[in-house]
């Protein structure tokens, strides 16, 4: 059998006296888990840095100008040698150790009895990662990749069982029963009410399941509106990668880039509900239905759409229906379309010099018009941005310059926006029409109308394949 090399354990510190010598950088790093945690730190070293004296101006250290000597560790509970002297480090620990005083020292985790492992802080939930030493740059990376799994509110949720495990107990005397119910809880609506921020509703929802007199225990289903962005898959934010991968069924636009349906759960089914103009695969109010169908079956259910759910996406609409059946939802917002396309043409929508303000409109057409407010899109200083307007283009340019916008503002296309793909196409408000037929213009595509726009040759930074 493979033995440890050390031995996992945490410590309580609250309230206990807590040495660190030295009162450099490297010091610094290592007092603050020490707060963290509750000690009650003293710092010795001839002298110490701002930062530390900082923390002494703000009475959340007690600093002793002086050299180390053996009685500093009278009382000490735990110790840390971090100053830059080797041999004084090798010292402080021999010290410790023949006071059996646990001690760590830095760059040095044999010549200590502990180590200091990266830590992923969920209170009261706490994961620690070590390499013994043998790495402290791959723990690093392990708990970067745990950061992006654990929700940030998971602490909350070992709270609220915490507040109900008596409740939860005398409810199921069966450690079966028990465990079954909690399964239930940790993996469905409850928990992802809590990791919403919806604590007041979670701790309701798991009230109400408690107080029927045969506890619901199976799924009753949830809906997760999520914003699949503009195309790249490394801008989805953690959260929709989280819920991506633990849906049962997944109803995606015609917006959403195929590399971004293929990090679904490889289990889940997918069903395709994209819309072309004039042309729907489903209506959108069979798609509201669809939704609130699937969660009464006890299915998590992922709609995904491109850009922001709550940006020209409908998503409004279909979460008024669900509110409506008493299904539970959550909105995972994503980066919108002209955000993203901005960025990676190198077009910023605003700019001191340039544009104090953005406006978002859509270009669709409905009868051959454009209902806008065109006063209002031809202000000075002022960057437009233009969803769904490649097909009305013609329109849009006329009319825009009828209500006063100059004919050589700069104007731009961006196609497939934050992809391979990519390709941006710079002229005039007037030309922009030209720019549509000469290239073939097809959605996915963002229209950019502003002076920002003159930006674009000296800051364009994404090279598509």
């Amino acid at each position: 059998m493979m033995v440890m090399a050390n031995f996992p354990i945490f410590i309580n510190l609250q309230n206990r006296p807590c040495l660190v010598v030295g009162g450099g950088n490297i010091a610094s790093r290592k007092i603050q888990p020490l707060l963290n945690a509750g000690a009650r730190v003293t710092v010795i070293a001839p002298k110490i840095n701002a930062a530390l004296n900082e923390r002494v101006r703000d009475k959340q250290i007690t600093y002793l100008e002086q050299p180390y000597t053996q009685i500093s560790m009278a009382e000490m509970y735990l110790v840390i040698a971090a100053t830059d002297d080797s041999e004084l480090n090798a010292l402080i620990a021999q010290h410790a150790r023949s006071q059996q005083i646990l001690v760590n020292v830095v760059d040095n985790p044999g010549a200590g009895s502990f180590i200091m492992p990266s830590v992923i802080d969920r209170s009261p939930v706490m994961i620690a990662v070590s390499t013994g030493g043998a790495s402290p740059i791959l723990a690093r990376l392990l708990r970067a990749r745990l950061e992006t799994l654990i929700p940030a509110n998971y602490g909350k949720l070992a709270n609220l069982i915490s507040k109900f495990r008596a409740t939860v107990k005398k409810k199921f005397p069966e450690i079966k029963e028990r465990r079954r119910f909690w399964e239930h809880i940790l993996q469905g609506p409850v928990a992802e009410m809590l990791y919403g921020g919806q604590g007041q509703s979670a701790m309701k929802l798991l009230e109400k399941q408690l107080s029927e007199e045969t506890p619901y225990l199976e799924s009753c289903g949830e809906v997760y509106l999520v914003g699949g962005g503009p195309g790249d898959p490394d801008l989805l934010t953690f959260r929709a990668l989280r819920l991506m991968q633990q849906a049962d069924v997944v109803l995606y636009d015609r917006l959403i880039a195929p590399d971004i349906v293929e990090l679904v759960r490889k289990e889940a089914e997918r069903i395709y509900v994209g819309k072309k103009r004039d042309e729907h695969t489903l209506p959108q109010g069979e798609i509201n239905q669809l939704l609130v169908d699937l969660a009464k079956q006890g299915k998590r259910v992922l709609r995904l759409k491109g850009g922001d759910p709550f940006i020209f996406g409908r998503g409004g609409e279909e979460i008024d229906l669900l509110a409506e059946n008493n299904i539970p939802f959550q909105i995972v917002p994503g980066i919108t379309a002209a955000s993203g396309c901005a960025s990676y043409a190198g077009i910023p929508l605003t700019h001191r010099d340039y544009a104090q303000s953005c406006l978002f409109v859509t270009g669709h057409l409905k009868d051959g018009k454009m209902s806008l407010n065109w006063p209002a899109l031809v202000q000075p200083q002022q960057t437009l941005a233009v969803y769904m307007g490649t097909h009305g283009i013609d329109v849009l340019s006329k009319e825009l310059i009828k209500h006063g916008l100059a004919e050589i503002t700069p104007a731009a296309i961006v196609q497939q926006g934050t992809t391979n793909g990519q390709r941006v196409y710079t002229s005039t408000v007037k030309g922009l029409p030209n720019i549509s037929t000469q290239h073939g213009i097809k959605s996915p595509s963002m229209i950019i109308i502003g002076e920002v726009v003159s930006l674009h040759e000296k800051l364009a930074w994404f090279v598509s394949a």
